[in-house]
């Protein structure tokens, strides 16, 4: 617990039998529950997390029996947060790649109720984009501006970095069961949070490479994801026209028009 606040943490793995240890152990003591969440793995992901839990009373696993994807390992940490009364739910990869040290800055904005979503942002700065790849800086500049048209959020620098913290009433207004399953899911997301008009901030930080493969193939990667941002947007506004409509007298519409299920106004940007 942090300042009152219950604290879980979903991390998601798929074969991460080299590091899935290392990020358990390096948990911060005020995290109150860590949601591993076993993506179908090959490896011995199960079994590494299975003989710790015996000695972490904090650690939960839980199996997908296929591999579904890192999205929708996401959605089911995050509907254990909401299920066990958790009042921030974080998202750190099973690879190591998120240094635990920056989790207070995630939480703090969340904790002083600035925002009901907060991430990471590798791309403040030359210094914090230090080791990544050019081609993965490229990548994610091109993501960047798409995630900004789609998403209806103009200040996004980073979506593509997961490391993320959201408040139980955030993840409550969103449709979870929808999220997108694979990676592109954080660009779903702030599109979701969007409509729902929870407001998304980020906080600087470096990207950490610790000598793990990334499971992401960016030839395929991008025409995907920027195929789902498109069918995002036509969605978002259809949800914008949809809640404009609704406040409009009811005389001016004799036919009953079908509820919008997210009508709230526009996130605000951040700061």
């Amino acid at each position: 617990m942090l300042q009152g606040k219950k604290i879980g943490v979903t991390v998601p793995a798929y074969n991460e039998e080299a590091f899935i240890a290392s990020v358990v152990q390096n948990m911060p003591p005020y995290v109150d529950r860590i949601y591993l969440v076993n993506d179908g793995s090959t490896d011995g992901t199960g079994r590494v997390v299975s003989e710790m839990c015996r000695d972490n009373d904090r650690l939960v696993l839980i199996d997908h029996q296929t591999n579904r994807g890192v999205g929708a390992a996401i959605a089911t940490g995050y509907k254990k947060c909401l299920e066990e009364g958790m009042d921030i739910a974080l998202v750190m990869a099973g690879d190591n790649q998120m240094d635990p040290a920056e989790l207070p800055r995630l939480l703090t904005p969340i904790i002083r109720g600035e925002a009901g979503y907060c991430k990471g942002n590798r791309m403040s700065s030359l210094r914090h984009m230090k080791g990544m790849p050019l081609w993965r800086r490229f990548g994610n500049w091109l993501l960047k501006w798409a995630t900004r048209v789609s998403s209806g959020n103009h200040e996004i620098m980073d979506p593509q970095n997961g490391y993320a913290a959201a408040s139980a009433e955030a993840l409550q207004r969103i449709d979870l069961d929808s999220l997108y399953p694979y990676y592109g899911y954080c660009n779903h997301l702030l599109a979701k949070f969007t409509v729902a008009g929870v407001r998304a901030v980020e906080v600087p930080m470096p990207a950490r490479y610790q000598g793990e493969r990334s499971k992401i193939i960016y030839s395929k990667y991008i025409p995907r994801v920027g195929w789902l941002l498109l069918r995002t947007y036509v969605w978002r506004m259809k949800m914008k026209w949809a809640s404009s409509t609704q406040r409009k007298p009811a005389a001016d519409y004799p036919q009953p028009i079908a509820e919008a299920r997210q009508s709230l106004p526009e996130a605000s940007r951040r700061e």
